[in-house]
């Protein structure tokens, strides 16, 4: 997700699509999130490492 989020952030801005941008900003944090969650030992949705 977080990878997918800055592919977004990048077309956005190169294209300049304000939508893109902000998408890109959202999934990439949700992204990181659901990292940070996976490395301190918590399971989210049944899943303990989101890669």
């Amino acid at each position: 997700m977080i990878t997918l989020g800055i592919i977004l952030l990048i077309i956005g801005f190169l294209i300049k699509i304000p939508v893109l941008w902000t998408i890109g900003i959202i999934i990439a944090v949700i992204g990181g999130i659901l990292l940070l969650l996976g490395a301190l030992g918590h399971a989210v949705g049944g899943r303990a490492h989101y890669y």
